[in-house]
This record gives structure tokens, sequence and C-alpha cells, in this order.
């Protein structure tokens, strides 16, 4: 089988990083496939699923045209330096250039051990590596930057986690796995020629706009995708769980599903990662750290630019404080959006932040709230807005934001059509996504399929399928806690 790759990062940077193969995998089986990935990507959707193309999917076959290799980087994790990680339990196989002209790494997670191990088994549980197929599209569907999921294979192998349990490969496609963290280990641990080339080819393939050689201009190309990619987040409720360097990537991309969740009852200051004991990478600390992460960056790219140290320190600052403003417009259009306003009017962050305060209070599912937004508009039942406790303070804010929609001059209906287009009826709940990855387990991978099928759609309305908009039970979410468990 032959892939049409074209590996810049092993010609260019082949140093940064240890050339390894796959480790092979006792009875391979394939859980899932993205067919139309697999066309934009180049390849034979049936020519994966055949014998042979399992074996490439999990690790015990390199297909023609692959280079597999090891990245090699470091990571601020929780705050503090690991001087190298790499990947562990990872292969770069290569890259393509797909049929809209991207450039797209294609990888394997959970495909053995690698000189970067540590001691680990190199393995991914099936779960975790579910929980990205299910999540990663999701964010596909709804127009968030994020790596993509080509396919799971079951090993036929177990991997001692908390418990034992089945384990599985993951193919993951990304614009690169070029991360904050690749250039704080060449910063910290290479020379200067060696983190221009990184510089230069990340410039090159992720912000082409930017001029070379001007790595102040890289730095505000870099914050101005961070900031616009945490706003998606968070008008989504979303919660990453795990922002070390090591997972920010220079291209403006999600990567790493291992410990994410989402909102159900809003709650600013939820988090549910196992590893996050003291909640830093909360939902409502997402921003803070995605610029603290940035912060990093500009200590790598400091050492590059003409002038002064002290110029440089101040030039740095300078274009890390504009990502606070970015990042407060982005989150601002993504909510008057989401409310169905279009144009810009002076006051609309204070609507979006006294109907957060009111969610807050009231404890309201996140996304069911605005979903009955739209239904306001059409008089139609509101299953979460007829919790509300204080009535009165609720028909306030209704009535300033129907005063507010009045000034777009669009009918109601057309509004609340920009709404549904807008929020998701459905995200991969927690408890849905548990259930999932419990009955995968079990070696009943129906559960999974329905529910990648209705996030695919996630703006849809099912008949049939109404449990797959419902909350949680409170007690369910009370209790929940999320693990790495790649």
């Amino acid at each position: 089988m032959r892939w049409p790759c074209d590996n810049t990062f092993v010609r260019d940077l082949g140093w940064l990083g240890v050339r390894a193969d796959p480790v092979p995998v006792r009875a391979p089986e394939l859980l899932a496939l993205d067919d139309d990935l697999a066309v934009e990507l180049g390849l034979d959707p049936a020519a994966l699923r055949s014998p042979d193309g399992v074996e490439v999917l999990a690790g015990n076959a390199v297909a023609e045209g692959c280079e597999p290799i090891a990245q090699a980087y470091a990571g601020h994790q929780f705050g503090h330096l690991s001087p190298l990680l790499g990947d562990g339990r990872a292969h770069l196989l290569g890259e393509v250039v797909d049929t809209h002209g991207r450039r797209r790494d294609i990888a394997l997670k959970g495909s053995g051990r690698t000189p970067f191990s540590r001691g680990g088994d190199g393995r991914a549980v099936m779960g975790p590596v579910l929980r990205e197929v299910l999540v990663s599209e999701f964010m596909h569907a709804v127009g968030v930057p994020t790596t993509r999921a080509l396919a799971a294979v079951a090993t036929g192998e177990t991997v001692v986690r908390e418990r034992p349990l089945p384990g599985a490969v993951l193919t993951r496609v990304a614009a690169s796995h070029l991360r904050i963290g690749t250039l704080v280990l060449v910063a910290t641990q290479g020379s200067l020629e060696q983190l221009a080339a990184v510089v230069e080819h990340a410039r090159a393939r992720h912000h082409p706009d930017v001029p070379p050689q001007d790595p102040m201009a890289l730095l505000s190309a870099v914050v101005e995708r961070q900031a616009e990619l945490v706003a998606h987040w968070m008008a989504l409720g979303f919660i990453h769980g795990v922002m070390n360097t090591d997972n920010m990537t220079l291209s403006g991309e999600t990567i790493d599903y291992g410990p994410c969740a989402f909102l159900d009852a809003y709650d600013p200051e939820t988090f549910f990662s196992s590893v996050d004991t003291g909640g830093r990478y909360r939902y409502s600390a997402q921003p803070t750290m995605a610029l603290w992460g940035l912060a990093r960056l500009a200590e790598c790219l400091i050492p590059l630019a003409d002038g002064e140290a002290d110029d440089l320190v101040t030039q740095a600052q300078e274009r890390l404080e504009a990502f606070t403003p970015a990042y407060e417009q982005h989150v601002l259009d993504n909510f008057r959006i989401k409310l169905g306003l279009v144009r810009d009017v002076a006051g609309d962050d204070a609507l979006v932040e006294d109907l957060l305060q009111i969610a807050a209070d009231e404890s309201l599912d996140f996304t069911g709230l605005f979903r009955d937004l739209a239904r306001v508009l059409r008089d139609e039942p509101t299953p979460t807005l007829d919790r509300v406790r204080d009535v009165a303070r609720w028909q306030a804010w209704r009535d300033r934001w129907l005063t507010r929609l009045h000034g777009e001059g669009k009918a109601p209906a057309a509004s609340a059509q920009i709404m549904d287009e807008t929020n998701p009826v459905h995200i991969p709940r927690n408890h849905l996504v548990e259930e999932a990855l419990a009955a995968a387990h079990a070696g009943n991978l129906a559960p999974f399929e329905q529910l990648l099928e209705v996030l695919r759609s996630p703006f849809v309305e099912q008949p049939g399928l109404e449990r797959y908009a419902e909350p949680a039970d409170p007690d369910f979410t009370r209790g929940y806690i999320t693990y790495c468990g790649t």
C-alpha cells in the first residue's frame, strides 16, 4: 500500500525527533473510519478498510511513502517546565497535501513505545481514543479549528491504567503537530540556527502571510489564532482540561482531547480533569491560560528578533497585550450571533454578561439555554428556561434582548434561524460519551456509532433522539471526573 506523502518535517527538521516505526499489535480490528476524510486526504477508504489497510492504521505495517518519526518537544505542565517530553506513544507517519491543497499530518496515537516514552507503555485505551473521535468530529462539525480522527483500531491487547482496559490506536490528522512546546525545546536546548529553522518551517506552513525573519509578526499571528480558538471553546462550553504548552498548537487547532468535557449547568469555575486538582484549566481560566502559554512562546521568539533586548521585550509584551482585546472581541462576536444578533451595537457585552449571570445563578444548562432562546421567538416550549426561579429577572432580560433584536430589522423567525444554525442542539454530553465508551469497552459499538452520527449533524433536531439533547442528571455532573487515559 502506498500513501501520497511529502514529508517536509522529516526532510527539513528530521533532527527534531527520532525515526521510529510503530510497534505491532496482536489483533487489529477497525472500530471507526471517516471515509469522507480519507478521500479528502487522497486515500482510498476501501483500501484502508482492507486487511492491509487496517494493518497500517494499527501500526503493524508502514505504508510506502511514510517515514515514521517520534517528534521531540518540551512543555510547561501545569506551570512547570518539563524540558523533554516528545511523542511517547505517537508516531508521525507522514504528510499529505489534501484535495484542497492543504498540507496535513497523519499520525498514530497509542502506537507503541518510542525513545520518549520515559517508562510508559506507549499504548492508548479504547475509551479515550473513541472520545477523541467523538469530540473532534463534533468540533469540526461546528466549525472549530481542530485535529481530526481518520480512524480508530482496536489492538486486541489489554492496557493497564486505573484498571485493565482494551487498547486502541487512533489515526489523527492535523495541520501539523508543531506546538509551543516544540519551540520551547529548541529555545532551551538547541542553537539559534536550529530555532530559526523551526520557526521558519512553522511560519511557511501555517502563517505564510507573515514576512520571513519577523518573529514578532509571527507571535502576533499565533496570538490572534489562539484568541479566536479559545473564544470558540467558550461559546460552546468546552473545557479542554490540559492546556499545557505541549498542547497549544502553532497552527491554532485544538489538539489533545484526553480529559476534555463540556459544561452542563453553567458554572464558570467548572473543571473535571483528574490531573487538574487545583482547577488551573477550569472553564473561566482558559483565556488567561492561553495568554500564559503565549508568553512562553514570546520568550522563545525574542532571541531571533533584531534590536536591543529591552526594546524587544517591550515589543513582545505589546503583541501579547493584543490577546485580551482580540479574545474579548471574538467571544463577544460569538455570543452575539448566539443571541441572533448580527450588528455591532454598544451594550451587547452587558447583555451577554447579564444572561450568563442568570444562567450561573439559576444553574441553567448552557447548551439548552441558547436553543431555548430561539424557541422563545417561535413561541415553542422552553424546557431549560422553564427551570428559572427568578422569573421577573429573566423576563426583564428577555425584554431587553427582544428590543435589541427588533433593532436588527429581521423577523423573529429569521433571527431564530440564525440562532439554530449557530447553537448546537447536540453536543458530546459527558454522560452520553461515558455511556458510549463503557459500551465499547464491553464490545458494543452501537452507542458510540449512534452518538457519532448525531454529533456530525449537531444543529439538527432529530425525532426519536431527544435524549441526545438532554442534560445529565445533576448527580452525574457533581461526581464526574475525566482522565487523560491515552
